[in-house]
């Protein structure tokens, strides 16, 4: 009889050493389930963005996931972040599918994984369909529920695929779908100083306006704050030529990543 009582003893202190070890895994397992947010980097390879152009893109987002300031955020996130990456010229390609970002060595090996991808070809700056590519198909595949979903869409250039109305609605979609879409327009002295008249547009788009206006002359940072950026805490910031996309993206990430107040008058 004393044997019985103690097997049952000792199966009870199993059943409750099990529930406890169950309970203390719970909060682990609750932010595996979610994520504070999700960030996809959109970046422009169109005709514009020669090869080593493309490299200071891919080495720029690179440097930035290896930033101790970025680390710093993402670690920050309970359950870290979600982080996928698409390029865009003629179509957008999904070049990094979703990827949970928790640690310096989840941000080291996409980073060397951006280091690695090769140039996508295309000509044309089609940033209206990358929208409508987004919203289809890149949300929807989120593998698990997200506070934020942040769409961070860098280019050197305006669309030149899509009407400006049209355009506009596909931003509007991707808003609907619960994003902000953000901007980091390539400023490059001499080169796209101004935009909106005259563009380089594709085949059959004629010569329809693609400025805020009826062909009104603009320059690119205004394009973006017009057709591009939106939704709630949607912010802008410039990078200064190809030499400072990595610089404007490190600091883009750490706002982004830590819901920080963009800096004044972006």
């Amino acid at each position: 009889m004393t044997d019985g009582i103690g097997r049952r003893l000792r199966r009870a202190g199993l059943g409750a050493a099990l529930a406890l070890a169950l309970a203390a895994g719970q909060p682990a397992r609750a932010a595996e389930e979610s994520a504070a947010m999700a960030l996809v980097v959109a970046v422009d390879v169109s005709q514009s963005v020669d090869d080593a152009r493309f490299r200071l893109q891919m080495d720029g987002i690179a440097e930035a996931l290896e930033d101790p300031g970025v680390v710093g955020a993402i670690a920050g996130n309970p359950g870290g972040i979600l982080f996928a990456m698409v390029t865009w010229a003629d179509q957008a390609r999904l070049s990094l599918g979703w990827r949970r970002l928790r640690d310096r060595a989840d941000a080291a090996a996409t980073a060397a994984q951006v280091r690695a991808l090769a140039r996508q070809g295309g000509e044309f700056t089609c940033i209206g369909q990358m929208m409508r590519s987004v919203t289809a198909s890149v949300l929807p595949a989120l593998p698990v529920p997200v506070d934020r979903m942040v769409v961070d869409v860098s280019g050197d250039g305006i669309d030149n695929c899509t009407e400006a109305s049209a355009l506009d609605a596909e931003r509007e979609a991707l808003l609907a779908a619960g994003a902000t879409v953000n901007g980091l327009p390539i400023l490059v002295p001499g080169e796209n100083d101004v935009v909106g008249a005259g563009a380089f547009r594709a085949p059959g788009y004629g010569l329809k306006p693609v400025g805020p206006g009826q062909g009104e002359e603009t320059s690119l940072d205004r394009w973006y704050r017009a057709h591009v950026i939106g939704g709630p805490g949607a912010f802008l910031l410039a990078a200064r030529g190809y030499g400072d996309f990595a610089r404007a993206l490190r600091q883009k990430f750490v706002i982004e990543i830590s819901a920080l107040e963009p800096p004044r008058g972006r």
